[in-house]
């Protein structure tokens, strides 16, 4: 499976972060053995902190909402 997507929920902030990955973001997935070290170089580019998230990956999101 091709990692697309990181879905981030942000406990600090209550909000819920999608990225889409780059071409350039999912080559560079391969340079790190563990998932989490890739996801520690974007979060000043996202304004998260793996520190208060809890995270997922995906290669085809689907939403639901119930508002």
């Amino acid at each position: 499976m091709e990692v697309r997507h990181v879905i981030i929920l942000d406990f600090c902030t209550a909000s819920l972060i999608k990225i889409r990955l780059s071409d350039e973001q999912v080559k560079a997935v391969d340079k790190y053995d563990d998932f989490e070290d890739f996801l520690a170089t974007l979060e000043n580019e996202y304004g998260f902190s793996l520190n208060s998230c809890q995270w997922m990956t995906c290669e085809a999101l689907q939403e639901y909402n119930y508002f």
